[in-house]
Protein backbone atom coordinates (compact mmCIF):
# COMPACT_ATOMS: atom_id res chain seq x y z
CA UNK A 1 0.00 0.00 0.00
CA UNK A 2 1.34 3.48 -0.89
CA UNK A 3 2.35 5.33 1.82
CA UNK A 4 -0.06 8.77 2.03
CA UNK A 5 1.14 12.13 1.15
CA UNK A 6 -0.12 12.96 4.96
CA UNK A 7 1.99 9.94 6.29
CA UNK A 8 3.81 10.78 9.44
CA UNK A 9 4.36 6.96 10.21
CA UNK A 10 0.90 5.67 11.76
CA UNK A 11 -1.37 3.39 10.25
CA UNK A 12 -4.95 4.99 10.02
CA UNK A 13 -8.05 2.91 10.57
CA UNK A 14 -9.01 1.14 7.63
CA UNK A 15 -13.02 1.83 8.11
CA UNK A 16 -12.01 5.45 8.83
CA UNK A 17 -10.03 5.25 5.58
CA UNK A 18 -12.43 4.03 3.56
CA UNK A 19 -15.29 6.78 4.24
CA UNK A 20 -13.07 9.62 3.84
CA UNK A 21 -11.70 8.66 0.41
CA UNK A 22 -15.48 8.49 -0.32
CA UNK A 23 -15.87 8.29 -4.17
CA UNK A 24 -12.66 10.13 -4.83
CA UNK A 25 -11.19 7.63 -6.76
CA UNK A 26 -13.51 6.63 -9.50
CA UNK A 27 -14.71 10.76 -9.96
CA UNK A 28 -10.60 11.62 -9.53
CA UNK A 29 -10.22 9.84 -12.72
CA UNK A 30 -11.50 12.65 -15.14
CA UNK A 31 -9.43 15.50 -13.04
CA UNK A 32 -5.99 13.16 -13.49
CA UNK A 33 -4.82 14.98 -16.99
CA UNK A 34 -5.74 18.28 -15.28
CA UNK A 35 -3.49 17.19 -12.37
CA UNK A 36 -0.72 16.30 -14.30
CA UNK A 37 -1.03 19.84 -16.17
CA UNK A 38 -0.92 21.67 -12.70
CA UNK A 39 1.87 19.81 -11.67
CA UNK A 40 3.94 20.70 -15.04
CA UNK A 41 3.25 24.73 -14.68
CA UNK A 42 4.30 24.38 -10.98
CA UNK A 43 7.47 22.76 -11.21
CA UNK A 44 8.22 24.87 -14.46
CA UNK A 45 7.87 27.48 -12.22
CA UNK A 46 9.64 26.07 -9.12
CA UNK A 47 12.68 25.76 -12.15
CA UNK A 48 12.59 29.43 -12.81
CA UNK A 49 12.70 30.03 -9.06
CA UNK A 50 16.12 28.04 -8.61
CA UNK A 51 13.61 25.36 -6.62
CA UNK A 52 14.40 22.90 -8.70
CA UNK A 53 17.83 21.89 -10.74
CA UNK A 54 18.25 23.01 -14.66
CA UNK A 55 18.81 19.17 -15.26
CA UNK A 56 15.89 17.87 -13.03
CA UNK A 57 13.17 20.13 -14.43
CA UNK A 58 13.29 17.75 -18.37
CA UNK A 59 13.07 14.58 -16.36
CA UNK A 60 10.24 15.54 -14.59
CA UNK A 61 8.50 16.91 -17.59
CA UNK A 62 9.25 14.27 -19.62
CA UNK A 63 7.86 11.55 -17.18
CA UNK A 64 4.71 13.49 -17.11
CA UNK A 65 4.02 13.93 -20.36
CA UNK A 66 3.63 10.42 -20.54
CA UNK A 67 1.18 10.19 -17.31
CA UNK A 68 -0.63 12.63 -19.64
CA UNK A 69 -0.92 10.65 -22.41
CA UNK A 70 -1.88 8.04 -20.46
CA UNK A 71 -4.88 9.79 -18.68
CA UNK A 72 -6.22 10.79 -22.10
CA UNK A 73 -5.77 7.93 -23.22
CA UNK A 74 -8.17 6.48 -20.45
CA UNK A 75 -5.56 3.83 -19.23
CA UNK A 76 -4.67 6.05 -15.73
CA UNK A 77 -5.79 4.13 -12.88
CA UNK A 78 -5.68 5.10 -9.25
CA UNK A 79 -4.51 2.41 -7.49
CA UNK A 80 -6.19 0.55 -4.28
CA UNK A 81 -4.57 2.58 -1.68
CA UNK A 82 -3.95 5.83 -3.15
CA UNK A 83 -6.26 7.92 -2.42
CA UNK A 84 -6.69 10.67 -4.53
CA UNK A 85 -5.74 11.51 -8.19
CA UNK A 86 -3.21 14.18 -7.17
CA UNK A 87 -1.40 11.08 -4.40
CA UNK A 88 -1.41 8.50 -7.69
CA UNK A 89 0.72 11.30 -10.03
CA UNK A 90 3.26 11.94 -6.94
CA UNK A 91 3.72 7.91 -6.72
CA UNK A 92 4.20 7.36 -10.61
CA UNK A 93 6.46 9.92 -10.62
CA UNK A 94 8.78 8.57 -7.40
CA UNK A 95 8.26 4.97 -8.91
CA UNK A 96 9.60 6.04 -12.18
CA UNK A 97 12.58 8.89 -10.79
CA UNK A 98 13.11 8.08 -7.42
CA UNK A 99 13.20 10.90 -4.86
CA UNK A 100 13.00 13.33 -7.68
CA UNK A 101 9.46 12.91 -7.63
CA UNK A 102 8.89 14.08 -4.24
CA UNK A 103 10.15 17.16 -5.08
CA UNK A 104 7.61 18.34 -6.78
CA UNK A 105 4.56 19.15 -3.82
CA UNK A 106 7.18 22.01 -2.96
CA UNK A 107 5.19 25.10 -1.73
CA UNK A 108 1.88 22.83 -3.04
CA UNK A 109 -1.01 21.55 -1.07
CA UNK A 110 -3.44 19.40 -2.13
CA UNK A 111 -5.95 21.76 -1.39
CA UNK A 112 -4.65 23.92 -4.13
CA UNK A 113 -3.94 21.17 -6.28
CA UNK A 114 -7.66 20.12 -6.01
CA UNK A 115 -9.05 23.70 -6.56
CA UNK A 116 -6.60 24.08 -9.83
CA UNK A 117 -7.73 20.91 -10.98
CA UNK A 118 -11.45 21.74 -10.92
CA UNK A 119 -10.95 24.90 -12.56
CA UNK A 120 -9.01 23.18 -15.72
CA UNK A 121 -11.38 20.58 -15.58
CA UNK A 122 -14.12 23.13 -15.68
CA UNK A 123 -12.09 25.09 -18.06
CA UNK A 124 -12.55 22.04 -20.97
CA UNK A 125 -15.79 21.28 -20.06
CA UNK A 126 -17.30 24.81 -20.58
CA UNK A 127 -15.77 24.67 -23.58
CA UNK A 128 -17.30 21.96 -24.69
CA UNK A 129 -21.01 22.80 -23.58
CA UNK A 130 -20.74 26.33 -24.96
CA UNK A 131 -19.57 24.04 -28.51
CA UNK A 132 -23.03 22.25 -27.84
CA UNK A 133 -24.81 25.26 -27.05
CA UNK A 134 -23.92 26.92 -30.31
CA UNK A 135 -24.90 23.24 -32.25
CA UNK A 136 -28.60 23.71 -31.08
CA UNK A 137 -28.88 27.23 -31.19
CA UNK A 138 -27.45 26.80 -35.40
CA UNK A 139 -30.34 23.66 -35.19
CA UNK A 140 -32.95 26.11 -33.61
CA UNK A 141 -32.38 29.00 -35.85
CA UNK A 142 -32.45 27.14 -39.30
CA UNK A 143 -35.54 25.35 -38.11
CA UNK A 144 -36.68 29.20 -37.63
CA UNK A 145 -35.93 30.38 -40.82
CA UNK A 146 -37.29 27.27 -42.72
CA UNK A 147 -40.80 27.40 -40.90
CA UNK A 148 -40.86 31.76 -40.19
CA UNK A 149 -44.07 31.64 -42.35
CA UNK A 150 -46.32 28.60 -41.18
CA UNK A 151 -48.79 29.78 -38.73
CA UNK A 152 -49.42 28.16 -35.44
CA UNK A 153 -51.57 29.47 -32.09
CA UNK A 154 -49.89 31.12 -29.40
CA UNK A 155 -50.89 30.34 -25.91
CA UNK A 156 -52.08 32.07 -23.02
CA UNK A 157 -52.89 30.32 -19.91
CA UNK A 158 -53.00 27.25 -22.07
CA UNK A 159 -55.83 29.14 -24.08
CA UNK A 160 -55.78 30.38 -27.64
CA UNK A 161 -54.65 33.52 -27.60
CA UNK A 162 -53.23 35.22 -30.35
CA UNK A 163 -51.57 33.77 -33.63
CA UNK A 164 -47.69 33.04 -33.38
CA UNK A 165 -45.71 31.07 -36.01
CA UNK A 166 -43.31 28.18 -36.04
CA UNK A 167 -40.41 30.44 -36.84
CA UNK A 168 -41.10 32.58 -33.71
CA UNK A 169 -41.50 29.63 -31.47
CA UNK A 170 -37.91 27.65 -32.71
CA UNK A 171 -36.53 31.39 -32.54
CA UNK A 172 -37.91 32.38 -28.81
CA UNK A 173 -35.73 29.15 -27.55
CA UNK A 174 -32.51 30.24 -29.99
CA UNK A 175 -32.45 33.84 -28.43
CA UNK A 176 -32.82 32.01 -25.04
CA UNK A 177 -29.69 30.16 -25.87
CA UNK A 178 -28.39 33.45 -26.24
CA UNK A 179 -28.51 34.46 -23.05
CA UNK A 180 -27.60 31.43 -21.48
CA UNK A 181 -24.36 32.18 -23.60
CA UNK A 182 -23.90 35.50 -21.44
CA UNK A 183 -24.62 33.31 -17.63
CA UNK A 184 -21.81 30.82 -19.48
CA UNK A 185 -19.44 33.37 -20.55
CA UNK A 186 -19.58 34.72 -16.34
CA UNK A 187 -18.99 31.62 -15.10
CA UNK A 188 -16.00 31.22 -17.55
CA UNK A 189 -14.71 34.71 -16.23
CA UNK A 190 -14.85 33.20 -12.72
CA UNK A 191 -13.11 29.76 -13.51
CA UNK A 192 -10.50 31.28 -15.58
CA UNK A 193 -8.50 32.62 -12.74
CA UNK A 194 -5.67 30.41 -11.25
CA UNK A 195 -5.61 29.43 -7.44
CA UNK A 196 -2.54 27.55 -7.58
CA UNK A 197 0.24 28.72 -5.02
CA UNK A 198 -2.46 29.48 -2.74
CA UNK A 199 -1.45 25.81 -0.81
CA UNK A 200 -3.59 24.96 2.14
CA UNK A 201 -5.40 28.82 1.82
CA UNK A 202 -2.66 30.75 3.65
CA UNK A 203 0.22 30.92 0.32
CA UNK A 204 3.99 29.42 0.98
CA UNK A 205 7.17 31.01 2.71
CA UNK A 206 8.39 29.54 -1.38
CA UNK A 207 9.39 32.43 -3.26
CA UNK A 208 6.49 31.32 -5.73
CA UNK A 209 5.61 33.47 -9.17
CA UNK A 210 2.23 33.15 -9.10
CA UNK A 211 1.91 35.27 -12.34
CA UNK A 212 4.14 32.72 -13.71
CA UNK A 213 2.08 29.44 -13.45
CA UNK A 214 -1.42 32.02 -14.34
CA UNK A 215 0.66 32.28 -18.24
CA UNK A 216 2.06 28.78 -18.35
CA UNK A 217 -1.77 27.44 -17.85
CA UNK A 218 -3.81 30.22 -20.21
CA UNK A 219 -5.85 31.64 -16.87
CA UNK A 220 -7.03 34.74 -17.69
CA UNK A 221 -6.51 36.34 -14.14
CA UNK A 222 -5.32 35.04 -10.60
CA UNK A 223 -7.49 34.45 -7.83
CA UNK A 224 -5.12 36.48 -6.05
CA UNK A 225 -5.74 36.27 -2.30
CA UNK A 226 -4.83 33.05 -0.84
CA UNK A 227 -7.58 33.06 1.20
CA UNK A 228 -10.22 33.74 -1.28
CA UNK A 229 -8.63 31.69 -3.86
CA UNK A 230 -9.84 28.59 -0.83
CA UNK A 231 -13.07 30.45 -0.07
CA UNK A 232 -13.43 29.85 -4.02
CA UNK A 233 -14.01 26.11 -3.62
CA UNK A 234 -17.55 25.36 -3.76
CA UNK A 235 -18.29 28.75 -5.15
CA UNK A 236 -16.88 28.11 -8.56
CA UNK A 237 -18.92 25.26 -8.94
CA UNK A 238 -22.20 26.44 -7.77
CA UNK A 239 -21.82 29.50 -9.96
CA UNK A 240 -20.80 27.21 -12.95
CA UNK A 241 -23.95 24.72 -12.04
CA UNK A 242 -25.94 27.81 -11.64
CA UNK A 243 -25.00 28.12 -15.78
CA UNK A 244 -25.63 25.04 -16.41
CA UNK A 245 -28.70 25.19 -15.18
CA UNK A 246 -29.22 28.12 -16.73
CA UNK A 247 -29.04 26.60 -20.31
CA UNK A 248 -31.11 23.46 -18.94
CA UNK A 249 -34.17 25.17 -18.10
CA UNK A 250 -34.41 26.84 -22.00
CA UNK A 251 -34.04 23.04 -22.68
CA UNK A 252 -36.17 21.44 -20.75
CA UNK A 253 -38.81 24.05 -20.96
CA UNK A 254 -38.52 23.58 -25.15
CA UNK A 255 -39.04 19.64 -24.56
CA UNK A 256 -41.91 20.19 -22.27
CA UNK A 257 -43.24 21.92 -25.71
CA UNK A 258 -42.24 19.51 -27.45
CA UNK A 259 -44.42 16.86 -25.49
CA UNK A 260 -47.37 19.00 -25.56
CA UNK A 261 -46.84 19.94 -29.08
CA UNK A 262 -46.70 16.38 -30.30
CA UNK A 263 -49.44 14.75 -28.70
CA UNK A 264 -52.86 14.21 -30.82
CA UNK A 265 -54.81 17.00 -28.99
CA UNK A 266 -52.03 19.28 -30.48
CA UNK A 267 -50.42 17.66 -33.23
CA UNK A 268 -48.41 21.20 -34.08
CA UNK A 269 -44.88 18.94 -34.52
CA UNK A 270 -43.98 15.01 -35.49
CA UNK A 271 -40.95 13.32 -34.99
CA UNK A 272 -39.71 10.38 -37.33
CA UNK A 273 -41.28 7.55 -36.14
CA UNK A 274 -37.28 5.82 -36.07
CA UNK A 275 -37.25 8.64 -32.34
CA UNK A 276 -40.39 7.42 -30.66
CA UNK A 277 -40.90 4.96 -28.25
CA UNK A 278 -43.82 2.40 -28.18
CA UNK A 279 -46.19 1.27 -25.69
CA UNK A 280 -46.12 -2.84 -24.36
CA UNK A 281 -50.00 -2.41 -24.75
CA UNK A 282 -51.36 -0.09 -26.83
CA UNK A 283 -50.44 -0.61 -30.21
CA UNK A 284 -50.92 2.85 -31.54
CA UNK A 285 -48.47 4.93 -29.29
CA UNK A 286 -45.92 6.89 -30.82
CA UNK A 287 -44.20 8.25 -27.37
CA UNK A 288 -41.86 11.17 -27.48
CA UNK A 289 -39.65 9.69 -24.67
CA UNK A 290 -36.85 11.48 -25.65
CA UNK A 291 -38.17 14.71 -24.87
CA UNK A 292 -39.96 13.30 -21.90
CA UNK A 293 -36.34 12.19 -20.53
CA UNK A 294 -35.09 15.45 -21.56
CA UNK A 295 -37.12 17.40 -19.20
CA UNK A 296 -36.67 15.35 -16.50
CA UNK A 297 -32.63 15.65 -16.66
CA UNK A 298 -32.81 18.93 -16.90
CA UNK A 299 -35.26 19.50 -14.19
CA UNK A 300 -32.55 17.47 -11.88
CA UNK A 301 -29.44 20.03 -13.49
CA UNK A 302 -31.64 22.59 -12.09
CA UNK A 303 -30.96 21.57 -8.81
CA UNK A 304 -27.63 21.48 -8.53
CA UNK A 305 -26.60 25.09 -7.76
CA UNK A 306 -29.17 24.49 -4.28
CA UNK A 307 -27.24 21.17 -3.67
CA UNK A 308 -23.74 22.69 -4.03
CA UNK A 309 -25.21 25.77 -1.78
CA UNK A 310 -26.41 23.49 0.86
CA UNK A 311 -22.91 21.69 1.11
CA UNK A 312 -21.15 24.92 1.73
CA UNK A 313 -23.89 27.36 3.50
CA UNK A 314 -22.21 28.48 7.19
CA UNK A 315 -18.46 27.01 6.52
CA UNK A 316 -16.15 29.04 8.19
CA UNK A 317 -13.27 30.49 6.05
CA UNK A 318 -10.69 27.69 5.12
CA UNK A 319 -10.65 24.03 3.70
CA UNK A 320 -13.44 21.88 5.46
CA UNK A 321 -13.33 17.79 4.38
CA UNK A 322 -17.11 19.04 3.52
CA UNK A 323 -15.96 20.15 0.05
CA UNK A 324 -14.74 16.39 -1.31
CA UNK A 325 -18.56 16.16 -1.33
CA UNK A 326 -19.08 18.45 -3.55
CA UNK A 327 -17.57 16.82 -6.98
CA UNK A 328 -20.62 14.14 -6.38
CA UNK A 329 -22.69 16.58 -7.71
CA UNK A 330 -20.56 18.41 -9.68
CA UNK A 331 -18.48 16.69 -11.90
CA UNK A 332 -21.34 14.71 -13.65
CA UNK A 333 -23.31 17.82 -14.77
CA UNK A 334 -21.80 18.46 -17.78
CA UNK A 335 -22.18 15.01 -19.37
CA UNK A 336 -25.47 15.27 -18.49
CA UNK A 337 -26.22 18.44 -19.81
CA UNK A 338 -23.97 17.45 -22.74
CA UNK A 339 -25.97 14.37 -23.46
CA UNK A 340 -29.44 16.50 -23.29
CA UNK A 341 -27.60 19.39 -25.84
CA UNK A 342 -26.70 16.94 -27.97
CA UNK A 343 -29.91 14.69 -28.69
CA UNK A 344 -32.20 18.09 -28.55
CA UNK A 345 -30.17 19.39 -31.76
CA UNK A 346 -30.30 16.02 -33.11
CA UNK A 347 -34.12 15.43 -32.48
CA UNK A 348 -35.12 19.57 -33.49
CA UNK A 349 -33.30 18.86 -36.65
CA UNK A 350 -35.78 15.97 -37.86
CA UNK A 351 -38.38 17.13 -36.47
CA UNK A 352 -41.54 18.65 -39.00
CA UNK A 353 -44.41 20.90 -38.28
CA UNK A 354 -47.97 21.18 -39.33
CA UNK A 355 -48.58 23.64 -42.26
CA UNK A 356 -51.96 24.75 -41.97
CA UNK A 357 -52.92 24.91 -38.13
CA UNK A 358 -54.44 28.35 -38.53
CA UNK A 359 -57.55 26.91 -40.53
CA UNK A 360 -58.70 24.56 -38.33
CA UNK A 361 -62.32 26.62 -36.35
CA UNK A 362 -61.00 25.97 -33.21
CA UNK A 363 -58.07 28.67 -33.78
CA UNK A 364 -60.40 31.11 -35.62
CA UNK A 365 -60.74 33.66 -32.38
CA UNK A 366 -56.68 33.39 -31.98
CA UNK A 367 -57.14 36.37 -35.21
CA UNK A 368 -59.60 38.53 -32.59
CA UNK A 369 -56.84 41.01 -31.67
CA UNK A 370 -55.92 41.38 -35.72
CA UNK A 371 -59.52 42.25 -36.55
CA UNK A 372 -59.53 44.77 -33.33
CA UNK A 373 -56.32 46.32 -34.56
CA UNK A 374 -57.77 46.51 -38.24
CA UNK A 375 -60.42 48.56 -37.03
CA UNK A 376 -58.49 50.85 -34.93
CA UNK A 377 -56.75 51.41 -38.41
CA UNK A 378 -59.54 52.80 -39.61
CA UNK A 379 -60.71 55.32 -36.68
CA UNK A 380 -62.15 52.85 -34.23
CA UNK A 381 -61.41 53.86 -30.80
CA UNK A 382 -58.93 51.11 -29.56
CA UNK A 383 -62.01 50.54 -26.36
CA UNK A 384 -64.99 50.96 -28.81
CA UNK A 385 -63.14 48.38 -31.33
CA UNK A 386 -62.11 45.48 -28.11
CA UNK A 387 -65.90 46.13 -26.98
CA UNK A 388 -67.36 45.48 -30.57
CA UNK A 389 -65.14 42.40 -31.32
CA UNK A 390 -65.82 40.36 -27.63
CA UNK A 391 -69.75 41.48 -28.40
CA UNK A 392 -69.56 39.20 -31.91
CA UNK A 393 -67.78 36.62 -29.75
CA UNK A 394 -69.93 36.56 -27.59
CA UNK A 395 -72.85 36.17 -30.23
CA UNK A 396 -71.45 33.88 -32.22
CA UNK A 397 -70.74 35.90 -35.29
CA UNK A 398 -66.73 37.04 -35.28
CA UNK A 399 -65.17 36.38 -38.49
CA UNK A 400 -61.88 38.14 -39.68
CA UNK A 401 -61.54 38.60 -42.87
CA UNK A 402 -57.90 40.66 -43.01
CA UNK A 403 -54.55 39.54 -43.53
CA UNK A 404 -51.64 39.46 -40.97
CA UNK A 405 -49.43 42.72 -40.73
CA UNK A 406 -46.13 42.14 -38.44
CA UNK A 407 -43.34 43.97 -38.88
CA UNK A 408 -41.59 45.42 -35.74
CA UNK A 409 -38.62 43.70 -34.65
CA UNK A 410 -38.60 40.39 -33.61
CA UNK A 411 -42.28 39.75 -34.53
CA UNK A 412 -44.06 37.26 -37.01
CA UNK A 413 -43.44 39.26 -39.86
CA UNK A 414 -39.79 40.46 -38.54
CA UNK A 415 -37.81 37.83 -36.84
CA UNK A 416 -34.36 39.70 -36.50
CA UNK A 417 -32.74 35.64 -36.62
CA UNK A 418 -29.55 37.50 -38.24
CA UNK A 419 -29.06 40.00 -35.50
CA UNK A 420 -29.94 37.13 -32.60
CA UNK A 421 -27.11 35.00 -34.21
CA UNK A 422 -25.10 38.46 -34.40
CA UNK A 423 -25.95 38.45 -30.31
CA UNK A 424 -24.80 34.83 -30.13
CA UNK A 425 -21.57 35.23 -32.11
CA UNK A 426 -20.73 38.40 -29.74
CA UNK A 427 -20.90 36.96 -26.68
CA UNK A 428 -19.35 33.53 -27.79
CA UNK A 429 -15.97 35.31 -29.78
CA UNK A 430 -15.28 36.50 -25.84
CA UNK A 431 -14.08 33.23 -24.56
CA UNK A 432 -10.52 32.60 -24.22
CA UNK A 433 -10.54 29.16 -25.97
CA UNK A 434 -7.42 30.28 -27.88
CA UNK A 435 -5.34 31.61 -25.55
CA UNK A 436 -6.14 28.60 -23.67
CA UNK A 437 -5.75 25.90 -26.16
CA UNK A 438 -2.24 27.84 -27.23
CA UNK A 439 -0.75 27.47 -23.27
CA UNK A 440 -1.79 23.89 -23.01
CA UNK A 441 -0.16 23.14 -26.28
CA UNK A 442 2.92 24.88 -25.21
CA UNK A 443 3.33 23.02 -21.92
CA UNK A 444 2.84 20.09 -23.61
CA UNK A 445 5.19 20.74 -26.10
Amino acid sequence: MADKLWDKGFSLDSRIEKFTVGQDRVLDLALAPYDVLGTMAHITMLASRGLLGADELPLLLAELKEIYASAVAGSFVIEEGVEDVHSQVELMLTRGLGDLGKKVHTGRSRNDQVLVDLKLFSRAELEKTVLRVEALFEVLQAQSEKYKDVLMPGYTHLQVAMPSSFGLWFGAYAESLADDLSVLKAAWDVTNQNPLGSAAGYGSSAPLDRTLTTRLLGFDDLDYNVVYAQMGRGKTERLIAFALSSVAETLGRFAADCCLFNSQNFAFVKLPDAMTTGSSIMPHKKNPDVFELIRARCNKICGAPESIRLLTTNLPSGYFRDMQVIKEVFLPLFDELGDCLEIAAYAVGAMTVSEDLMSDPRYALAFSVEEVNDRVSKGVPFRDAYKAVGQEIQAGSFVFNGTLHHTHEGSIGNLCNDRIAAKFARVLSSFTFDRVHAAVSALLA
